[in-house]
């Protein structure tokens, strides 16, 4: 079927279904638009829960449950659907839209062209059969008045009142309008022919070459739209086996969900390491009551060794009824001895690894700054190698400062594992040594069960323990000197204060706690921390 032949006659009809399939187009682009706006509103809105529902806290602070964790990872994977939900409104903007709107112009431009090829046409055709009828109103009114003429002749002829001249007058009138009716006939006849011809071409050539190209373009039309249809249904489909990914990505979130695990997490995280509670002791406060009973009378059992210590068994009591009860708060110190043994040793360890890593950071700077230096000293043009001592300087001193705090967080890490193993040894000698008052710690770093007081720097000496060490009036004799390294504000009790470069006499070591003993050459006696000096000892003290 071709329009050219069935539909001849039906230019406006062409016109106008035309107009209709572009029309239609623009509004299956104008449904893509929608659609693609859809599903960008889809991913933004999904990047937002994201976003609402992702920790903001620090890494560190994170739990690391399982069901956190999963959790996370869900988060994750719904973020990579919200971006594979952008893609397909990109691609459809791309390719379904962009195109849709670019086909559209293109078609509206070349409807315009054959519409008014067509339109010339149709008004070349008018302008022929205007000057066929022209020509034939011509004819046609030449031959009324050759035929008035021919009657006014023939009448003059006949009537024997006319005279020769008038006669012959009207015969000459007659002659020129016969003359001018026949160069009228001819006129019409070839204006006739020529309108046929133009016709016969107008209906058979130009109409149904421009109906063919109007039928051309409508049927390029119907297939962009089928395939935009499929460019509309790949986008979707591209895009479903990354879906499909993140969709078992949240099924394999939710199987790494262990219970057994949390639990885990919940014990290591919040394990304080103590020992539970021993039995409170029974406090006889009948003893001096005179019995009157029999022998027979159920009498109170006494403790061993007679009299028991109430003070003693308050005391030891009343360390304890914060692990059934509210923990007293205690302020943040330096060496954590605020936290229960376990989470200490955790936090020591933790501040331990990351005092190293920057530690090699400043390792590698001071090896960079080196090779720089030995550069400029082999190829003095590259700049000047003096210029890099300050700043090795620097890393030197960092270096130093940051080794000297793993020592410290060292030391104290130690303390607590080696203290960590024999705690109920230490809790019962406790129980039957009452030269140390509970709660303090003595120089040798040994543990307290009181974590108010649990503070350790300085370490203080127990009055009770080394009473005849202090009631000697000789100062205890010097073991050797130390050079400060740093300076120490001495803000603690039983610290000294010491300025950096200063000389001090050493008078005790450090007993594995991070603090020595030294004193002033004035005189003051004090603890600062082993760290922050360099210390020589005499000969005859080394060995021993």
């Amino acid at each position: 079927m071709s329009w050219g032949t069935d539909l001849w006659d039906q230019f406006e009809n062409l016109d106008k279904h035309s107009q209709w399939g572009i029309d239609f187009l623009e509004r299956y682009a104008k449904f893509v638009k929608e659609r693609l706006e859809i599903e960008q509103t889809y991913a933004k809105q999904l990047r937002s829960l994201v976003k609402k529902y992702c920790p903001k806290r620090p890494k560190d602070d994170e739990p690391r449950f399982t069901s956190c964790l999963s959790f996370y990872s869900i988060l994750n994977e719904l973020n990579d659907y919200a971006g594979q939900r952008e893609v397909v409104a990109e691609e459809m903007g791309h390719k379904v839209y962009g195109e849709l709107m670019r086909y559209s112009q293109d078609l509206k431009a070349e409807r315009k062209h054959h519409l008014q090829e067509g339109r010339k046409a149709q008004q070349y055709l008018d302008q022929c059969w205007k000057h066929m009828d022209n020509s034939k109103k011509k004819f046609e009114r030449e031959c009324k008045e050759a035929e008035k003429s021919q009657l006014i002749y023939e009448r003059l002829d006949n009537d024997i009142n006319a005279t020769k001249s008038e006669v012959e007058k009207a015969k000459s009138q007659l002659y020129l309008r016969q003359h001018m009716a026949e160069e009228s006939k001819n006129e019409y006849a070839a204006q006739l022919q020529n309108f046929n011809s133009e016709q016969w071409k107008h209906f058979n050539v130009a109409i149904p070459q421009i109906f063919k190209n109007l039928q051309d373009m409508d049927e390029r039309r119907t297939v962009k739209l089928g395939e935009m249809y499929r460019s509309f249904a790949e986008v979707e489909r591209r895009v479903i086996p990354i879906i499909s990914k993140c969709l078992e990505g949240m099924v394999t979130a939710a199987k790494n969900v262990n219970e057994r695990r949390d639990s885990g997490i919940v014990v290591e995280s919040f394990k304080s390491g103590f020992e539970p509670p021993g039995d409170f002791p029974f406090e006889d406060f009948s003893q001096n009551i005179q019995r009157t009973g029999s022998d027979g009378t159920i009498g109170t059992p006494k403790t061993e060794g007679g009299k028991p210590d109430p003070k003693h068994a308050v005391s030891r009591t009343k360390n304890k009824l914060w692990l059934f009860g509210k923990k007293p708060k205690a302020p943040t110190l330096e060496d954590l001895s605020h936290l229960p043994p376990e989470q200490r040793r955790k936090k020591l360890q933790q501040r331990i690894d990351e005092l190293n890593k920057e530690l090699q950071k400043e390792m590698d700077q001071r090896d960079a700054l080196n090779k720089m230096k030995d550069v400029y000293e082999k190829n003095p043009q590259m700049g000047d190698p003096g210029s890099l001592q300050p700043k090795i300087s620097e890393t030197i001193c960092n270096m130093e400062k940051l080794r000297s705090e793993i020592h410290k967080n060292e030391s104290w890490l130690a303390e607590v594992e080696g203290k960590h193993g024999s705690r109920s040894e230490r809790r019962s000698s406790a129980d039957v040594n009452h030269h140390a008052p509970h709660g303090r710690e003595s120089p040798e770093g040994s543990y307290t069960d009181d974590h108010s007081q649990e503070h350790r720097s300085p370490p203080q000496p127990d009055p009770h323990e080394f009473d005849d060490e202090f009631d000697d009036d000789d100062p205890l004799p010097a073991i050797g000197h130390c050079k400060a390294l740093y300076s120490f504000d001495g803000s603690n009790e039983g610290t000294l204060v010491m300025k950096e470069n200063e000389v001090l006499y050493v008078i005790e070591e450090d007993k594995g706690d991070g603090w020595t003993r030294v004193r002033k050459q004035g005189g003051e006696e004090g603890y600062v921390p082993t760290s922050y000096v360099e210390i020589t000892l005499e000969k005859n003290s080394k060995g021993s």
